[in-house]
């Protein structure tokens, strides 16, 4: 018969894969740079330092829709005026509006931005017309990063060398049209791993990053370590939960932590930035109160944090992102021959 561990042992494991994580976190923060605004830290070895805390486009478009474009806009603005300068954004997001709304937003300030979208095709044809009409809407001749998208079923690492995706991002980092070359999915750290074991020097990998995270299918304690051995900048999203209920984010309507307590335990991580959603002054507010000026959790708070969410952690109940094809894209899921959802 096979022991299971105890939860005292278990949690005594995970206190010991914290330590290790916090050694690695410290040479993050030690790079970190503070200058009254948001924070910044190297986004892997590419030389450039981006604000640990990003602008999710999905999210501020959908703020847009509740109340109206001025009010996004200007939300924008306040923010790059706030050293809060990574812009996310995907070529699928609302119908290619989210793009469309950032365009407007940064048409007037491109130079003091650091540019993210994603490709959501796999092949070289389709992830060149991805490109074009991303360039297009987000108002630029160029992206800093370029992220294929949604790696979440076992062939999509396969299926963007073999079907000439690569290709198509390599020709357009030569044209001078994409900077650097990422790839992003919640599904499972298995992906992750498989796309960081393919020949070519990723420059980042975008994941889940939350307090549940620890605990299954963890993207945190399975591809953050490797990110850094390679070198490759980790962005982290869905570090309050991944969804919402009403405007409160699933872990906070736990009860169990705050929105900055989530934010300031994802950022005390060994990542370069976090993807928040922002579609309110509220929550653009709450992350200046976190992003400014920095200072990480000790391992007592983070091992506190995790203790608080351990007995609804591990099933996965709050991150039925990494379970369910629903929560896939509408195209990749076609892709996959699943159909819309």
């Amino acid at each position: 018969m096979t022991a299971h561990p105890s939860r005292r042992e278990f949690l005594q494991t995970g206190i010991t894969a914290g330590l290790a994580l916090a050694t690695l976190a410290d040479s993050f923060l030690a790079a970190q740079e503070s200058s009254g605004g948001v924070s910044q830290r190297p986004l892997g070895k590419t030389g450039e330092k981006v604000s640990i805390l990003g602008m999710g486009g999905w999210h501020i478009a959908q703020g847009a829709k509740e109340t109206d474009e001025a009010t996004a806009i200007r939300m924008m603005h306040e923010a790059i005026d706030n050293g809060l300068t990574f812009f996310d954004n995907a070529w699928d997001y609302h119908d290619g509006y989210a793009e469309e709304l950032m365009g407007k937003g940064i048409q007037d300030r491109r130079d003091k931005v650091f540019l993210m979208t994603k490709n959501c095709e796999r092949d070289d044809k389709g992830s060149v017309a991805c490109l074009e009409d991303s360039l297009r809407r987000l108002q630029t001749d160029h992206l800093d990063l370029w992220q294929f998208h949604e790696m979440c079923y076992d062939n999509d690492p396969d299926w963007v060398f073999e079907k000439g995706g690569l290709r198509a991002a390599l020709d357009a980092q030569k044209a001078g049209k994409v900077r650097y070359i990422g790839f992003t999915g919640h599904k499972d750290p298995r992906i992750h791993l498989k796309m960081l074991a393919k020949p070519y020097a990723w420059a980042s990998a975008q994941m889940p990053i939350n307090v549940c995270d620890w605990f299954f299918r963890s993207f945190t304690n399975e591809v953050v370590p490797v990110c850094v051995e390679k070198g490759v900048g980790a962005i982290g999203m869905k570090s309050l939960g991944g969804s919402a209920e009403g405007q409160v984010s699933r872990l906070v309507k736990t009860g169990l932590a705050t929105g900055e307590e989530l934010l300031r335990y994802a950022l005390s991580l060994p990542v370069s930035t976090i993807v928040t959603g922002i579609r309110t002054q509220a929550d653009l507010e709450q992350a200046f109160r976190v992003g400014r000026d920095f200072r990480p959790l000790t391992e007592q708070q983070m091992t506190a944090i995790r203790n608080r969410f351990a007995d609804v952690a591990g099933d996965g109940r709050h991150e039925l992102f990494k379970t369910e094809t629903r929560f896939d894209g509408g195209l990749h899921r076609k892709q996959h021959g699943f159909g819309a959802r």
